[in-house]
């Protein structure tokens, strides 16, 4: 039987080796979004996205048909924003505790910190709107009220699961120059 140190060990070992893959395939990509003023361009276009998120979810509730639009419209712009940002930031919001010091690591751990605080207090609106629809308004249209309280809840999560990679995108200094 395997201890819990050494299970934990073995899976922070294979995170430690997937993310310097991953570091790996990514560190000749876009070298160029990589400074601080480029890496907020893609935070506001990612934040930009999960607003459009919220306002397809808000056509939904009232029963707009360009609601999709607006969603498939949101989506494209989220994906390859999010992408982009998580090359140029190095994917230092997920990195495993040995590949930082400890500066970053503290800094990564308060960008978390918001991160959830972030995500548990979006989602209370979207979950008051479900609450209340159910309550009072049980007569009206399911899957109207479904979808809009799933795309709201999605964008809220999203929103709270991409703010780490935001915030260090933000704050982060421009990489040294190499030698």
């Amino acid at each position: 039987m395997t201890s819990p140190t050494g299970l934990f060990d073995r899976y922070q070992n294979y995170r430690v080796r997937r993310w310097l893959v991953q570091e790996q395939r990514s560190a000749g990509m876009l070298t160029t979004w990589r400074t601080r003023h480029r890496r907020r361009v893609l935070v506001v276009t990612v934040v930009i996205a999960l607003l459009g998120l919220t306002v397809a979810g808000l056509l939904a509730a009232l029963d707009l048909g360009v609601a999709p639009i607006v969603v498939a419209v949101a989506v494209l712009l989220f994906l390859p924003s999010w992408t982009m940002l998580r090359i140029a930031c190095g994917g230092q919001d997920n990195a495993p505790d040995p590949m930082l010091d400890e500066f970053e690591i503290a800094e990564r751990n308060k960008a978390r910190s918001v991160g959830l605080a972030l995500t548990q207090s979006l989602t209370l609106p979207p979950l008051g709107y479900l609450i209340l629809a159910g309550t009072f308004a049980p007569q009206a249209d399911a899957y109207r009220t479904a979808y809009a309280g799933g795309l709201l809840m999605m964008a809220a999560l999203m929103a709270g699961g991409c703010a780490p990679a935001m915030i260090l995108g933000w704050t982060r200094p421009d990489p040294e120059p190499e030698s």
